[in-house]
């Protein structure tokens, strides 16, 4: 019923978890992603690990840990890795030119009723998905400072998005990507379309949220939503989904990407690449009524474009 918090316990192989912590300060001129977890391979060789990506110089390092050094509440989201601390409400990082304290204010989380819990909707439920989602939040406000290679980076004023995976593996072909950069405040879209192993075969699954200042908007595999066009070129990414009430048409123009590693039965050698500088275009219409709901451009956007993505092509 809280998937920000750590679910690992008492896992001994062929698993991962990992948190997605995104910082863009308030000249947007600079933005990070910082990425703690954990990783056990099919042998039972366990890892503990911190990701940090550099959306503006494209850079990316991965600092690998003892296990033993992975800390986690049991009570609440709160996770550590030796001097490094991750909350719904801070970070606070010690990495070799990378040190400092971030605090969020104003986090929007994805609702979680009992009978849904998180964005996983019903599948939350299902004890054999290859690889479980969670947003911690939507949308917030940062403020505080890091160190990097010698300057002062001050975050005061910025914005943060958090969300969180873990299971054994990424999906084997996948979309998704995210911006809370808009020309008004308040406003955030995530969205992800994958294939889904099911039992022995698979289905395209998606989940797209967009919070616009203080109502979210839900198109998923679960809730009725039909999923109309999925394109992906090397320039961009074309999405439309309806829902019972919603037509939502995206466009996302590609910018170039930085390698991650990803897991693979628990194993951190996969590849996956991501910008964090992207944009992208929305438009949000009434079915019923044919008016314009939301139309934006949006900056600083994530995406990942990763594997066999022309099997989820429509």
């Amino acid at each position: 019923m809280n998937p920000e918090m750590f679910q690992g316990w008492g896992k001994r192989n062929s698993y991962f978890e990992g948190w997605y912590f995104k910082l863009i300060n308030k000249e947007e001129n600079r933005s990070f992603a910082v990425i703690p977890g954990i990783a056990m391979d099919q042998e039972g060789g366990r890892h503990s690990f911190i990701q940090l990506l550099d959306g503006r110089k494209q850079s990316a390092s991965y600092h690998k840990y003892n296990y033993e050094s992975f800390a986690a509440s049991s009570k609440k989201f709160m996770v550590s890795i030796e001097n490094n601390y991750f909350s719904e409400d801070s970070v606070s990082v010690d990495l070799p030119n990378f040190k400092g304290a971030i605090r969020f204010s104003g986090n929007v989380p994805w609702p979680k009723p009992w009978y849904s819990p998180g964005i996983m909707g019903p599948y939350a439920f299902v004890p054999f998905m290859e690889c479980n989602h969670g947003i911690v939040s939507m949308d917030h406000s940062i403020e505080g400072q890091i160190e990097h290679n010698g300057d002062t980076l001050n975050f005061n004023g910025g914005r943060g998005y958090i969300e969180k995976d873990w299971g054994s593996s990424f999906p084997e072909g996948y979309i998704w990507f995210q911006s809370n950069h808009f020309e008004v405040p308040g406003i955030s879209i995530k969205a992800s379309v994958a294939k889904i192993p099911w039992l022995r075969s698979s289905f395209v699954g998606f989940i797209l949220g967009i919070w616009l200042k203080n109502r979210l908007i839900s198109f998923t595999t679960y809730n009725g939503s039909k999923l109309k066009r999925v394109s992906v070129d090397l320039k961009k990414v074309e999405i439309i989904i309806e829902n019972r009430r919603y037509r939502i048409e995206i466009t996302v123009s590609r910018d170039s990407a930085t390698a991650l590693a990803s897991p693979l039965k628990g194993h951190m050698e996969g590849k996956i690449e991501e910008s964090m500088t992207s944009g992208i275009e929305v438009c949000l219409t009434d079915r019923y009524s044919g008016q314009s709901i939301f139309s934006g451009h949006g900056r600083n956007v994530a995406v990942d474009v990763a594997g066999k993505v022309e099997e989820i092509f429509i």
